[in-house]
């Protein structure tokens, strides 16, 4: 069914884009795709191929590449000095020092994009981070995933490239995950430190998985300077699964604009149809 839905991808992908142009929708992202997951139609492209900085949609690979290696959910994994990040300089709510087991962790990654839970995912892979980075690219090749680069498990290098096309594939990958799609959707998560006596409270950072008019099944932001801000999503609009990749939206809301743009756009166009 996937090999169906990616050669169809490129089946569809002028006549889709055609089409779509002609239907008025107009979005601020520098570069997005709408996917019918179902029958593998392409409904909406724009710069679909061009490569990009993708920042933390990242962490939906190293989502994957986590649970490929069978690696137990269980198991603490303490968060070490290696984990910070020297190259954006953000901050994180996990303390040095910090023990969380590696579903914690995960969840973490997912929703609040936690870029210490990232690397330290990484970090405590068999071989280290250099053969989590391989097994991520690995992973890319294995997806038909051409024009996509991983040098990290967090999103914050640059180098970090994919295409809106090449996410459409990770988005549908990823979907086969009921983990990914249990904590990329999670609105909140309460989390115990061994050695705290109260819980820190942890929010998704995509706001619309708490919206009762969106059907949500998979959900990834990611921002940076050089990427603008980003949104991947798996979801039910008009009954239907779509998938759709934002990339490069610039102002701190267009791309949840966008998202909604296309929601209506659908509806709109799918009313046409009934009535039709």
């Amino acid at each position: 069914m996937k090999k169906m839905i990616l050669a169809a991808c490129v089946m569809f992908a002028f006549i889709g884009s055609a089409s779509a142009q002609q239907g008025g929708l107009n979005l601020r992202s520098q570069a997005a795709l709408i996917l019918d997951a179902q029958h593998g139609r392409i409904l909406y492209d724009k710069n679909a191929d061009t490569i990009m900085p993708i920042a933390s949609i990242t962490k939906l690979m190293t989502a994957i590449v986590v649970l490929d290696a069978q690696l137990p959910l269980g198991e603490r994994i303490i968060v070490e000095s290696a984990d910070i990040d020297v190259i954006k300089n953000t901050r994180s709510r996990l303390r040095v020092g910090a023990s969380l087991t590696r579903r914690e962790l995960l969840r973490l990654a997912l929703m609040s994009s936690e870029n210490r839970a990232a690397a330290a995912l990484g970090r405590a892979y068999p071989g280290g981070i250099k053969a989590f980075v391989e097994a991520m690219n690995n992973k890319a090749f294995e997806l038909g995933m051409g024009n996509s680069y991983f040098v990290d498990s967090t999103g914050l290098n640059s180098a970090n490239v994919s295409t809106a096309r090449d996410l459409a594939k990770m988005v549908d990958a990823a979907y086969d995950y009921n983990i990914i799609r249990e904590f990329s959707t999670t609105a909140t998560h309460a989390v115990a430190f061994g050695d705290e006596d109260h819980l820190l409270q942890f929010s998704n950072s995509n706001h619309l998985v708490r919206s009762r008019n969106w059907d949500i099944g998979i959900s990834k932001t990611g921002f940076l300077s050089e990427a603008g801000r980003c949104l991947v999503m798996q979801a039910k609009i008009t009954g239907k699964p779509v998938i759709i990749v934002l990339l490069d939206s610039w102002g701190k809301n267009s791309r949840i604009g966008d998202a909604n743009r296309i929601k209506k756009w659908m509806e709109i166009g799918f009313a046409r149809k009934v009535r039709g």
